[in-house]
């Protein structure tokens, strides 16, 4: 099966409507009946063409719902479990919630594929902050880190760590076909909430002043949407990829957040000014993945550099976003 064709096959997404499950979904929905598994809180799937293409299934429901969820997931043979509580202003706001929605709901998507007559495969997704403040080239088999108990922006990290244990156990136990990315800062078009790209972006756009959080020197490597999705495909298509978790990002795309700005006031010739205000939570510093596990089993690579990727973005968002 090639990795970038998956044919007839009924894909079932939780959180299907966000950001990276509805541009996946636009690689799939010619050629595949995907249902959808949404609250829709983020509704990036309303301004796709294919919003209401005749094989697609919305569903509304949450991951917390047990019985809904293994009602809706009937007939499926690929899993894709992107929901979850993102967004660190969200998360600080809502650590308890955050925790529940992140590993019960990881929990429930597992029990309910387990319950498929024919799982080919179940791709969950977790977060490069499992690797914490500082993570240079950091590989698969890395430490994970973790903040301190108490800052609230940690629980998400430790709710997606959570979730990766589960599915590894899910495989090992009762060979479940599990398989775990970690994207690292994914952008682009369509992208819903609080991401850096997004917000410059609109920003500079309407030579607004844009806000950069602390000094503006925590580096970061960004991952066009497109490459994203890619390396989802291969992760649902190469046998290779069943049991094992793959850091998902382009490690050449590296800047530092006031470097990113920077490029996007330049690349989109915008007036805008940067202005620095203080921190009010924790920070990653230095988050720049080891993509080789990915080159040598997946066969994927991240081919958008930024600015190619800025200027797709930047046109979605004057065509599609009214904010």
């Amino acid at each position: 099966m090639n990795p970038l064709e998956l044919e007839d096959q009924h894909i079932f997404i939780t959180g299907g409507a966000g950001f990276i499950g509805s541009a996946l979904i636009g690689r799939l929905i010619e050629r595949n009946k995907v249902t959808v598994y949404d609250n829709f809180s983020r509704n990036s799937l309303k301004e796709k063409v294919y919003g209401n293409h005749p094989n697609l299934t919305l569903i509304q429901g949450d991951v917390l719902d047990y019985e809904l969820l293994r009602a809706s997931i009937k007939g499926a043979n690929f899993v894709i479990h992107a929901a979850g509580i993102a967004g660190i202003d969200t998360v600080i706001k809502q650590p308890v919630t955050t925790m529940k929605v992140n590993i019960v709901g990881s929990v429930n998507v597992l029990e309910a594929a387990r319950s498929l007559d024919q799982c080919k495969r179940v791709v969950l997704f977790s977060t490069s902050e499992v690797f914490g403040q500082h993570a240079f080239r950091s590989e698969e088999t890395s430490p994970t880190v973790m903040g301190a108990v108490g800052e609230a922006r940690w629980t998400y990290a430790v709710s997606k760590l959570a979730e990766e244990h589960l599915a590894y156990a899910y495989f090992k136990d009762y060979g479940l076909p599990t398989v775990t990315v970690r994207p690292f800062n994914i952008y682009g078009p369509g992208q819903v909430g609080e991401g850096a790209v997004r917000t410059f972006i609109l920003r500079a756009l309407k030579n607004e002043d844009i806000y950069i959080h602390g000094d503006g020197t925590q580096i970061r490597a960004w991952c066009y949407v497109d490459d994203m999705v890619d390396g989802v495909l291969h992760c649902m298509g190469v046998p290779e990829a069943v049991g094992e978790s793959f850091n998902i990002g382009n490690e050449r795309a590296v800047l530092t957040i006031y470097g990113l700005a920077n490029t996007i006031i330049r690349v989109l010739d915008s007036k805008a000014n940067i202005i620095f205000t203080p921190r009010t939570s924790a920070d990653i510093e230095l988050r720049i993945p080891q993509v080789n596990k990915a080159k040598t089993l997946l066969g994927f690579e991240a081919q958008v550099d930024l600015e190619e990727g800025i200027k797709r973005t930047a046109q979605y968002y004057k065509e599609f976003c009214h904010d």
